[in-house]
């Protein structure tokens, strides 16, 4: 299957486009670049690649592809608090101008990286697919309406698929230090605190950067009739746990490491434990990676690659990034490249 893959300079799409190349697929990227340096250690192979803007991608660009994958997005909540129009415009409206000129340019599947952080406050219950979804943030509620939008253009030539990822986790040679499991991994290394700033009470479903990526494999290769405008969860039951068992798994990973929660940031609102069994029962898909296994693999890497303060707190952290971008020039007050390279 010939497969476009939006955002694969990003912290998934490293990870993603080789598991799909290994599954036999013909792989072209489309990227604007901003994380494109990003790299801890040595730079992955490239594949072929647009340099374009989510939001000018034409429909000739997307002519002679089967399939989607749709990873591109500002990607994560501080960022989207900060400039939630522009959160709108790129993660919401290109989004679903990319999935109508897919459309109109005669790709079959459009898959869709959605999030587990539509459910929001959930409570304690296991939520299903099928569940209220209560988004908290600007980033998880432009989710939601690419969702809504995109499952209105399915027909019988266009198959969408949402996977509601749980938080991601793992190393990629293209970082981000600014989740969960990642940050408090990287902190304990460099300080050696494992620092929790809310209560540690919020649940949270995590899953590794591979399993996401191999829940996408398996939607590609999957009978059109299984993914055709459907949502899946994809993660494991197993790695729903709190943010203070999380960071127990990192004291146990970093070497003379000590647990620090501070509770200064308060309770956190976004709490949520989610089923997974649509995607086994239905796909086949049980993700694999462990917790202790993450936060073990993650200090690995860390020291193994020199993991430094500079690079943990400015280049891995998309909000400082971006942020560094914009004052350096290369960037604009929409976050578009003044000027894009091959």
């Amino acid at each position: 299957m010939r497969v476009l893959v939006t955002g694969h300079q990003g912290y998934l799409g490293t990870v993603m486009v080789p598991v799909l190349q290994g599954a036999g697929h013909d792989v072209t990227g489309l990227d604007s670049g901003y994380f494109a340096d990003c790299v801890l250690g040595e730079a992955p192979a490239a594949p072929p690649t647009l340099p374009v803007d989510l939001r000018d991608v034409t429909v000739d660009q997307l002519s002679g592809f089967d399939a989607v994958v749709h990873l591109a997005a500002l990607s994560n909540d501080p960022l989207g608090a900060l400039a939630p129009q522009i959160t709108y415009d790129i993660n919401h409206h290109a989004s679903v101008r990319l999935a109508r000129l897919a459309k109109e340019a005669g790709v079959q599947r459009f898959l869709y990286a959605s999030t587990c952080s539509v459910y929001g406050a959930a409570g304690d219950g296991l939520v299903t697919e099928d569940a209220p979804l209560r988004p908290l943030t600007p980033y998880a509620e432009s989710k939601v309406k690419v969702e809504d939008d995109v499952a209105n253009l399915a027909d019988s030539g266009f198959s969408p698929v949402f996977l509601r990822n749980a938080t991601a986790f793992g190393f990629s040679p293209r970082l981000r230090a600014d989740i969960v499991l990642n940050n408090l991994v990287g902190y304990a290394v460099l300080t050696g605190e494992v620092k929790v700033l809310s209560d540690g009470t919020p649940w949270r479903p995590l899953v590794h950067a591979r399993d996401i990526a191999a829940g996408f494999a398996v939607c590609l290769d999957a009978p059109s009739e299984a993914i055709h405008c459907r949502a899946y969860n994809v993660g494991t039951e197993a790695n729903n746990l709190t943010v203070a068992e999380i960071a127990q798994s990192v004291v146990e990973a970093v070497p003379d490491s000590t647990l620090v929660i501070t509770g200064e940031s308060g309770a956190d609102p976004r709490s949520y434990r989610v089923d997974f069994s649509y995607a086994r029962k239905e796909l086949g898909f049980e993700a694999r990676w462990s917790i202790p296994e993450g936060a073990a693999e993650l200090y690995r890497e860390y020291v193994a690659r020199g993991l430094t303060s500079e690079a943990f707190f400015a280049r891995f952290t998309r909000l400082a990034h971006l942020k560094s971008l914009k004052e350096a020039g290369v960037l604009d007050d929409e976050l578009r490249r003044i000027r894009i390279e091959a």
